[in-house]
């Protein structure tokens, strides 16, 4: 069974850091493109970083760059994202997702297939 686990979130003040970590099971983590996701109170779900496993090509949102950094572990099947300066705007449920396609490092939400249960960060201003 394909399942992607997320964890680490939580209460941090602003210009502190969290690590957030997804854990894959099955052959989700075999996709080569995987990514964060997040949803923010009252809005729509927004892509965050994609990484693509083969060369560790990256795209991130223009809210988040220079900020956050995704990365892959292959050997632990857990893909990561790296908070850093984190902002009361950041404030999200955070989700990571395996996309269907296997070259276009894509940002929509609509080419990834498996979804998380999604973890709450929360920065206090």
């Amino acid at each position: 069974q394909e399942q992607l686990v997320e964890s680490g979130g939580g209460l941090v003040q602003a210009g502190g850091s969290l690590r957030l970590s997804c854990a894959a099971s099955g052959r989700t983590f075999s996709k080569n493109i995987m990514g964060w996701f997040r949803r923010a109170p009252g809005k729509e779900r927004e892509f965050v970083a994609v990484i693509r496993r083969s060369d560790g090509a990256t795209v991130y949102a223009d809210s988040v760059k220079g900020r956050f950094t995704i990365s892959r572990d292959n050997a632990k099947n857990t893909m990561y994202l790296e908070m850093n300066s984190l902002k009361p705007e950041d404030t999200a449920v955070y989700y990571c997702a395996a996309s269907n396609r296997v070259i276009l490092v894509t940002t929509k939400q609509s080419d990834f297939g498996s979804w998380g249960q999604g973890t709450q960060v929360t920065v206090s201003s």
